[in-house]
């Protein structure tokens, strides 16, 4: 067999990611690749920075031009990625607010928005809201590639 079945659980360490879940979020804390990746292009776009290649820190200009829907529709930038910089960025005492009120149902979201539209009170934000939170659980009533679309057109147009 070999070796690394042999050894003992204390000799291997402690389980990968053990203790990590709960700590808070510090602005020495590095940030995944990921999350740098996303946050380079969103530079570029929101402020002009051109980011360097390698390790690299956001600007508080950024964390402070950024918004719950810039990253909901950033591309590489899932669920896992938008709460790391928004932990990232409240950290660094910034805070990004989310846009969608978490919990309840897609079909009972949609009927919502229905009930607000036959009433007169649908905005651009609801609407974006809804088809971003129903980009990231997934949702196949709408065509994701649809989704993603109305909510650039929507974002662009009414900002």
């Amino acid at each position: 067999m070999s070796e690394p079945r042999n050894r003992a659980a204390a000799e291997r360490g402690p389980a990968v990611g053990a203790g990590e879940a709960k700590r808070a979020p510090a602005p020495l804390k590095r940030l995944s690749v990921r999350a740098q990746n996303v946050l380079k292009e969103l530079a570029v776009e929101l402020t002009g920075e051109q980011p360097p290649k390698g390790n690299w820190s956001p600007s508080r200009e950024l964390l402070r031009a950024l918004t719950a829907e810039r990253l909901a529709t950033a591309r590489n930038c899932g669920p896992h990625t938008i709460r790391e910089i928004v932990d990232w960025a409240q950290g660094c005492g910034v805070t990004i607010k989310p846009v969608i009120p978490a919990g309840g149902s897609l079909s009972q979201m949609w009927a919502d928005l229905i009930a607000n539209a036959s009433a007169g009170g649908l905005t651009a934000a609801e609407i974006a809201g809804a088809l971003q939170r129903s980009i990231r659980r997934k949702s196949v009533r709408i065509p994701i590639a649809f989704q993603v679309i109305l909510v650039k057109i929507l974002l662009s147009s009414f900002e």
